[in-house]
Formats: C-alpha cells, sequence, structure tokens
C-alpha cells in the first residue's frame, strides 16, 4: 500500500509515519524534518511526484487550516490518489489561533465535504465533528454577547472519501452545488436567531 501523508512534520511528538512500516509512506511537508520525505508547498503536491505515481491513502492531520488555498490542495490530492484510494483529512473546526499569520480556515464537517465532493469524483464514506469543546464570550466581547455561552462547539472536523473516477476538467465556477452540498438546502429560518 502507498500513502502519503500531507503535512508529516513531527511537531506533536507523535509522528504517524512510523505507524506505516509495513507500507510504501511518504511524508510531505513544507519544512524539513522528522518524518519528512519531500519538502514542498502543498498546493502544488502533485508537481513533486512522477505523473504517473498514484496513492492508495492520502491523510492529513490538523494542516488544513493552515492552507491559503485549500481547495487547490483537494484538486491536487485528487491528481495523486487511485480511483478507489481513500482520503482522511482531520482539522480544526473551533481551536485556538495559532501559528499565525498562517491560520486561515476553520472547517465544519460539511466544509470538508464541500472540498471533497462528488463533481471533483469523491463518494463520501464518513465525516463528523469531535472532541466537543464548553466555552463563553470573554470580557472583551461586545456587551450583548460578554460572558453568555457558547454551544455547538467541536475541536476537530474530519472527512474520509473514496475517490470513484478521475475528473480532469473539473472547475469550481462550473461544479454543480446541489452535488457538493449532497443535496442538502439552507435552513429556511422560520423563527428568529437568538445568540444563546
Amino acid at each position: 500500500m502507498k500513502i502519503l501523508e500531507v503535512g508529516s512534520r513531527n511537531v506533536t511528538g507523535t509522528p504517524f509515519g512510523q505507524r506505516f512500516r509495513h507500507a510504501d509512506y511518504v511524508g510531505f511537508d513544507i519544512y524539513p524534518g522528522d518524518n519528512v520525505d519531500i519538502v514542498g508547498d502543498a498546493h502544488k503536491l502533485s508537481s513533486h511526484f512522477d505523473p504517473d505515481e498514484k496513492f492508495d491513502l492520502i491523510f492529513s492531520s490538523a494542516v488544513f487550516e493552515h492552507l491559503c488555498m485549500p481547495w487547490v490542495v483537494a484538486e491536487e490530492i485528487h491528481k495523486l490518489l487511485k480511483v478507489g484510494g481513500h482520503v482522511f483529512v482531520e482539522t480544526h473546526f473551533s481551536f485556538a489561533s495559532h501559528e499565525r499569520p498562517w491560520n486561515f480556515f476553520q472547517f465544519s464537517d460539511m466544509g470538508l465535504r464541500a472540498l471533497f465532493n462528488s463533481s471533483l469524483g469523491f463518494e463520501l464514506i464518513e465525516k463528523g465533528m469531535s472532541n466537543p469543546i464548553c466555552g463563553y464570550y470573554g470580557h472583551d466581547a461586545d456587551d450583548y454577547m460578554k460572558y453568555r455561552p457558547l454551544t455547538e462547539l467541536y475541536c476537530h472536523s474530519e472527512i474520509l472519501c473514496r475517490k470513484v473516477r478521475d475528473v480532469s476538467d473539473f472547475e469550481w465556477r462550473n461544479a454543480d452545488v446541489n452535488s457538493i452540498v449532497d443535496g442538502t438546502s439552507y435552513p429556511k429560518g422560520t423563527k428568529k436567531y437568538k445568540l444563546p
């Protein structure tokens, strides 16, 4: 099995590469370091590999919030993944601002699904949010929000998809939005939204 980790540098003390000793594992990161085999920009991921090189699994943990154009990286992952291969991404939904100024986005599970969508050739296996957070607005918040509790916070969001087909002419502007959001619609909002 060929496995590619995007954002593989050991910054947490638990490198994933050692868990895949029986696979052909490649660690990719923007900086050199422990657990990094190839150094480069994820926005140009496919340019670091031979055109015919494909992976069975591409995964990324706590990286997508640091990508200035994550939709480009989703396309790059598509280029490198075998048909029938899997992509797993775990990132942040709610988390403290970190590694600034390169902290661009926070994602819900639907935000990840918008990136790894059926128009781009991905079939959803599972998505979700995990690690609930209890929080409240701080003393510097606007008066109407100050110290109010926050609900529905989760530290992480994650998605697991299978690539079901190659797509060579994908354009975000031409993608079918209904397909991207899996046929869901924005809530009608029949009642007024109230802060907690």
